[in-house]
């Protein structure tokens, strides 16, 4: 399909998965690593783990960086467990640790911004704010303070250089890729930083750690937000949201059920609506499908609706990785793909930009679950292009909401 000036590059193709010991010539930032100070983020799990023996393979002089994003130990934050794993990683690989302390600017910069969401009733994905903003920003001016000349983390991604373009690439292991999380990224940032993992699978992740004896070769892979930690998330945020219970609703109107409060839910949503086995109702389940504010209302439907479905979104707050794509110049459309959630296979989709600045997508094929607050991340090929907040969705159904 056409996609205006961006196409997959040959390098793109699939390759072997290297062993440790090919890896270096295989690894295409287009940096030479000997003797560069690297300074690693190193979160105390497997992947930073092996990242630093990666760097270390080709010669780096590798330094970790361990960040406290989070300060309220109640039980659930795993912070002090990781920082001795970290300890200890860096023991057995003669790594010189750092330690800082960026929960001041973790609240300021993505946790309020997390909190004005979800009053908004949005659901907003702070990983990738963390990314921007903590690993890719104050990480990186600390890390330039150390004397470093790139930095380094554990994610699965790729960057390449294309002509004189710092572009960033889907990881090998498309399975673990977390290019998703890392479309806000500038391009400057990502021309001082180096994925070590974005060649290999996560077998051989764990393969490489158990080989150098790492005390984390099978530690369990951190999951979710990572403040809530493994707390039930309702818990969590009526620490800091008042709750405000209301009426579950059909877009008839008919009232099923009354919801916690519209921030525990978000759209697609199944489990835990509590309404389901009503005699009234059918035997399908159950799924959040809107929320309107303005009654303080949960919109539900049963089974396939087509209000669980949408076949476009507006989008504010683009970030491209690069410049703009020549294609939506002077009201052009680009054909490209897009996810709307991470995992979510790729999607395809038209692009043009709106007056406000903002972006009209629309799909091929109607997508289920539109989240406003989520993001929308594009991608020509294994090339991520960038991404903007989803803001609203568009339903051929629209109208039922109306009725009631």
């Amino acid at each position: 399909m056409s996609i205006g000036y961006w196409q997959t590059p040959a390098w793109s193709e699939a390759v072997p998965a290297p062993s440790l010991l090919e890896w270096p010539a295989m690894h295409d930032s287009g940096h030479n690593l000997k003797e560069k100070r690297v300074i690693l983020g190193l979160s105390g799990g497997v992947d930073s783990a092996v990242a630093a023996i990666l760097l270390q393979s080709e010669g780096a002089d590798v330094h970790a960086l361990h960040m406290t994003n989070w300060e309220d130990d109640d039980g659930y934050c795993t912070a002090a467990d990781d920082l001795q794993d970290a300890r200890v990683i860096c023991e057995q690989l003669g790594i010189t640790l750092h330690h800082v302390n960026f929960a001041r600017e973790y609240r300021a910069q993505v946790f309020d911004n997390f909190l004005d969401e979800y009053r908004d009733g949005r659901t907003p994905n702070p990983d990738v704010l963390c990314n921007r903003e903590i690993k890719f920003g104050v990480f990186r001016d600390y890390a330039k303070r150390l004397g470093g000349d790139f930095i380094a983390t554990g994610h699965y991604a790729r960057t390449r250089q294309v002509d004189g373009e710092t572009i960033l690439q889907k990881a090998k292991d498309l399975t673990k890729d977390q290019s998703y999380f890392l479309h806000a990224v500038s391009a400057d940032a990502l021309a001082e930083t180096i994925f070590p993992l974005g060649e290999i699978l996560k077998a051989d992740v764990r393969a490489i750690a158990r080989d150098h004896a790492l005390e984390v070769h099978n530690k369990k892979d951190s999951t979710g937000i990572c403040f809530i930690g493994e707390r039930p998330f309702r818990e969590f945020l009526s620490t800091y949201l008042p709750v405000n219970p209301g009426p579950i609703r059909t877009p008839e109107g008919k009232m099923v059920g009354e919801h916690d409060g519209l921030m525990y839910y978000t759209l697609g949503q199944r489990q835990g609506l509590g309404i389901g086995g009503r005699q009234d109702s059918g035997d399908e389940p159950w799924f959040v499908a809107a929320k309107d504010l303005e009654s303080n209302a949960l919109i539900v439907v049963q089974g396939e609706h087509p209000l669980r479905y949408s076949i476009s979104l507006q989008a504010s707050q683009v970030s491209w990785i690069n410049d703009e794509p020549r294609a939506l110049a002077d009201g052009g459309t680009m054909r490209c793909a897009a996810k709307i959630r991470y995992r979510q296979a790729d999607q395809g989709c038209s692009v043009t930009l709106g007056g406000d600045g903002g972006l009209a997508v629309s799909f091929d094929e109607p997508q289920a679950a539109v989240a406003p607050g989520q993001f929308a991340v594009f991608y020509a090929g294994e090339r991520c292009l960038g991404g903007a907040v989803i803001d609203s969705a568009s339903s051929a159904s629209e109208a039922l909401l109306k009725t009631g």
